[in-house]
């Protein structure tokens, strides 16, 4: 399991801690400190879809000029992640050949059973 996201995220620390707490063994790439390329954000996107990756209630999103975030299609929004990757929701975690965005306690104590 690889477990994708920003250090210093508050989400990205629940998750972190509530693997630990059940022994899952993961590995952690900081998206902002290790980098993001076109390939991996490609796979998320056709695993996902970029609607799902693109963080809109974070201050990344509220920076953007009006204009680009009314005017956001798959094309712009995959550039946009790659040049910024906190504006991506986090964490990505991907386990075999799924892909997960976010992080809820329940649901993946589901999944991982």
């Amino acid at each position: 399991m690889k477990l994708y996201g920003i250090k210093n995220c508050d989400t990205v620390k629940k998750a972190r801690k509530w693997l630990d707490e059940q022994g899952v063994d993961y590995q952690f790439h900081d998206f902002k400190k290790d980098g993001l390329d076109d390939d991996l954000l490609s796979k998320w996107e056709s695993a996902v879809g970029w609607e799902s990756l693109l963080n809109r209630r974070g201050t990344t999103w509220r920076k953007l000029p009006e204009e680009v975030r009314d005017t956001i299609s798959a094309q712009s929004a995959h550039a946009i992640m790659l040049e910024n990757p906190s504006i991506i929701k986090r964490p990505v975690v991907e386990n075999g050949n799924e892909v997960r965005v976010g992080f809820n306690a329940d649901e993946w104590a589901a999944w991982l059973a």
